[in-house]
């Protein structure tokens, strides 16, 4: 083992992994996450140019979770044949051109189709990496890359949100600013498609930028830990799928995301309907509560880690989030819609870090992965539901009130039912990532 070698040999090679593999995957989850969300500020001006009304919105908007839904397992088994590094470059280039295709819309039932297509495309990347990760890191440290690597979800809005909407000001060939959005964004994903084919290697075994020592070791540990890890068996998958606990985490899970996808998917509509902000203004000002997420998600991690606890640190946040909500529900000024959506995005990804070490402490083994991808798979429709509920409930009421009323009772609820969940034991050195998002 690593640890029964040269002092310090350990660190160093996870320190090696971290700078050399984690920025450049980070940057293609931002990537990723970009292209799953600019269709926010390509609708200030799509939506009246298609016709397409705010329910429909809504719905296009969500059905991008549909198709990551019923695309996850297929693309999953590819990736097993194929290998991570393979399948994430195809992937990327699959979904790159797939959003800029989203320029060929024309109503409604287009762009419902396009949104489907892209979240099959981009189904399979997130468990591509995770895979990837599992061949370089030991498991020790395997939980710290995961969560560093997913910040960049809320951090994608920090940037994108200026971009996207300065984009939206770029005119030519005939093009609106909506379309040149989905071609300037959507390109990186084919480039970094290609990069990722040429540069990233598979294995320690093919990395030039190790030593000898370093790679005979890592690949020691590693095939050490597969040898050890039970295949997954039908009694496992069974029991996942029999644990009430399981069940109620999806539920949680599921308003989670009906929170993070409903407000960050509409929250440049909601500030341009209360102000007459430019697109570039509403840009900048999107990016304070992904920001705010960013911090709140490294500092609940990191004090729920420091106090081994776990409900009552998503309880807590639930609570931030619902009165974010409640804010920017009664609110009629942009700067109170932002100040609210701010606590209510960064309770609901602050959630996210306590929540994903519980799974390990209701099942074990495979039973625990299998249960986990139950709770992925289930929850990420709340990525459908959110948008679609807003755009629903703003069609029949005229104003987003309503709908802002009822995502924030759906987290309400959802923090809450974490207290049923009986905890058998805990995992303090992992409240930072999804394993599995």
């Amino acid at each position: 083992m690593i640890q029964n070698h040269t002092p310090g040999l350990q660190e160093r090679i996870v320190s090696k992994l971290t700078w050399r593999l984690l920025p450049f995957l980070f940057l293609l989850y931002i990537i990723a996450y970009l292209d799953r969300t600019n269709v926010s500020f390509a609708a200030l001006q799509m939506q009246a140019q298609l016709g397409i009304s705010d329910r429909a919105y809504g719905l296009g908007a969500g059905m991008f979770f549909a198709g990551y839904f019923f695309f996850q397992l297929p693309s999953n088994l590819i990736l097993t044949r194929v290998g991570a590094r393979r399948w994430i470059s195809a992937i990327m280039f699959v979904w790159g051109i797939t959003s800029c295709s989203m320029i060929f819309a024309a109503g409604p039932r287009s762009f419902y189709l396009l949104r489907f297509l892209l979240g099959a495309a981009e189904a399979g990347f997130f468990p591509g990496i995770i895979l990837y990760l599992k061949s370089w890191f030991p498991a020790s440290a395997r939980a710290r890359a995961i969560s560093l690597f997913m910040s960049a979800a809320p951090l994608s809005g920090v940037i994108g949100g200026p971009v996207s909407g300065a984009l939206l000001n770029v005119h030519g060939a005939g093009w609106p600013g909506w379309k040149w959005l989905f071609i300037i964004e959507g390109f990186p994903a084919i480039a970094f498609g290609t990069v990722v084919a040429l540069l990233l290697a598979e294995s320690p075994a093919h990395a030039a930028w190790m030593s000898d020592e370093e790679r005979i070791l890592l690949t020691d540990v590693l095939e050490a830990e597969r040898l050890a890890t039970p295949g997954a068996s039908a009694a496992s998958v069974k029991s996942a799928f029999l644990h009430p606990g399981i069940w109620i985490l999806c539920a949680v899970y599921f308003g989670i995301n009906t929170c993070v996808y409903g407000i960050t998917l509409w929250l440049p509509t909601v500030i341009k309907s209360l102000s007459g902000l430019s697109n570039l203004t509403i840009g900048l000002l999107t990016a304070v509560p992904n920001l705010a997420a960013a911090i709140a998600m490294a500092a609940n991690g990191y004090h729920s880690d420091l106090k081994a606890e776990r409900r009552w640190h998503i309880v807590f946040s639930a609570i931030i989030g619902t009165c974010g909500l409640l804010l920017a529900a009664f609110s009629h000024s942009a700067f109170a819609v932002v100040l609210g959506t701010s606590l209510a995005i960064a309770g609901a990804f602050a959630m996210d870090g306590p929540f994903w070490t519980i799974p390990p402490t209701l099942l074990t083994g495979t039973a625990a992965a299998a249960g986990i991808a139950i709770i992925n798979s289930v929850g990420n429709l709340g990525g459908f539901v959110g948008p679609y509920l807003i755009g629903f409930i703003r069609t029949e009421t005229g104003s987003f009130k309503s709908s802002m009323l009822v995502i924030a009772a759906l987290l309400a609820v959802s923090g809450s039912l974490i207290l049923l969940v009986r905890l058998r034991r805990e995992h303090p050195s992992s409240a930072n990532g999804n394993p599995l998002q």
